[in-house]
């Protein structure tokens, strides 16, 4: 058996196998273990399920995943790309879009019923009046509804300790949240950037990254260095609280960033990883470990839960 692409380990655990049956299996093929950077990202998370594969993928079992979506303001219509989603459930979460409604009891409401949230990336930018900026003559459109919504799911999943994983336009929106500012557009604003808007292909690799050592994407990049898509035009300038930077493109731009604190999981990324997981081994482990971490926090609210019934 021969596995070909990431999409190939997605069907073989959701196979009925175990951990050892899934060992044996890349053992078996042209996948030997760790003698590359990308396979030891495979190793990485067959070894990281401490459960049964059967059973963490089973339907019943999956972590609900918020996304919140986008807002066309011609037609004034609620929408996301397709990627975001198909990446969540393939990597064996429920994908729950959440529409933008700015309102704080409603947001509080969606988010009782998820296990983490993911912030996708967005055409608009995040409204400079929000870290104390003026706006800068490239600033692109602005949708009020967008920014305020994401600041709210972010501040409810920080109240919870939910996991996060923030993507593009979605790292900006966290930075914001918590009292970082951003580049309000790279090429007028950086001496000497590279190229952080790729064009077609989209889900092509366009430059590197370097990682911050002894960090979680260090570990599930599995090496100091990865090649990333790249679609931005703004980045993060000043980090916000509890954010440290963990990868840097070749010009200084921060490219990821983490909460160190112990006891919760958000990460953010500047590229588009929903556009490569079917074939990069970074964009699997980084959607395979948010919905472990999902499933983990919907393990311990569900028991928060039943405590909290026990004693009425």
């Amino acid at each position: 058996m021969v596995l070909r692409t990431l999409k190939d380990f997605f069907r073989l655990i959701n196979r009925k196998s175990t951990i050892e049956t899934a060992a044996k299996i890349s053992q078996a093929s042209d996948l030997k273990v760790c003698d590359t950077p990308e396979r030891r990202v495979w190793v990485i998370i067959l070894m990281n399920r401490a459960e049964d594969l059967e059973t963490i993928m089973n339907h019943d079992l999956r972590p609900r995943i918020g996304i919140t979506v986008r807002l066309e303001l011609s037609t004034n219509r609620f929408y996301l790309a397709r990627d975001y989603s198909e990446a969540v459930e393939a990597a064996g979460g429920l994908p729950v879009h959440i529409p933008l409604i700015p309102s704080p009891d409603f947001i509080k409401g969606v988010m009782a019923s998820l296990d983490g949230l993911l912030l996708p990336g967005s055409d608009s930018d995040v409204d400079p009046l929000r870290y104390g900026h003026e706006p800068h003559p490239n600033l692109g459109h602005v949708v009020p509804e967008k920014d305020a919504t994401d600041i709210l799911a972010l501040e409810e999943a920080e109240n919870i300790a939910m996991p996060v994983f923030a993507i593009c336009f979605g790292l900006q929106s966290l930075n914001v949240a918590r009292g970082g500012t951003l580049i309000q557009d790279i090429v007028s604003q950086r001496t000497n950037p590279i190229k952080h808007e790729q064009g077609l292909p989209r889900n092509r690799t366009s430059h590197r990254i370097k990682i911050l050592e002894g960090t979680l994407l260090n570990q599930l990049a599995a090496g100091l260095d990865a090649p990333v898509n790249s679609h931005h035009h703004q980045a993060i300038e000043t980090l916000g609280r509890e954010l440290v930077a963990t990868a840097w493109a070749g010009d200084g731009i921060i490219e990821a960033a983490e909460d160190p604190r112990n006891d919760r999981f958000v990460l953010g990324v500047q590229w588009h990883p929903e556009l490569g997981w079917e074939n990069d081994p970074l964009s699997l482990a980084l959607f395979a470990r948010f919905i472990d971490e999902a499933r983990k926090f919907a393990s311990t609210s569900e028991k928060r839960r039943a405590e909290s019934a026990a004693t009425v």
